[in-house]
């Protein structure tokens, strides 16, 4: 083996710089293709600037518009977040409705048979009928 310690650190410093500027190049792509304020030629000239000239390009993205990143990661995020409760308020909302209708339904029948005024057969019969639809 040939190949020094020093030079193994090395490499695996290079290697892990380069996945970290490939990262944040996709994170900035991906940001100028989100951005609802940026114009189409807005996002045609950073896109430009980007892949002509990298390393100059994404460092003037960050400079030039990169707290606004961070804020529209953070409003995106919450608007996911917002829809999704809506979601399981609505899924909530339309099961928690069957469920008690079925529940009322089942506990009026059986009331009616401990107070005798229908039948174990008459009973089964209904609740089947209930809880098949």
């Amino acid at each position: 083996m040939d190949y020094p310690l020093l030079n193994v650190f090395w490499s695996i410093m290079w290697v892990f710089l380069w996945v970290m500027w490939f990262m944040l190049l996709f994170r900035i792509i991906g940001d100028i293709f989100r951005d609802d304020s940026l114009s189409g030629w807005g996002k045609a000239g950073w896109t430009i600037l980007v892949v002509i000239v990298p390393f100059l390009g994404c460092f003037v993205y960050l400079i030039a518009r990169g707290k606004g990143m961070g804020e529209r990661e953070l409003s995106r995020a919450r608007r996911n977040e917002q829809e999704f409760q809506e979601y399981i308020r609505a899924a909530a909302t339309a099961t928690e409705g069957t469920t008690t209708d079925h529940a009322s339904a089942l506990g009026k029948l059986a009331d009616l048979r401990n107070h005798g005024d229908i039948t174990a057969e008459e009973y089964e019969k209904a609740k089947q009928k209930v809880l098949a639809g």
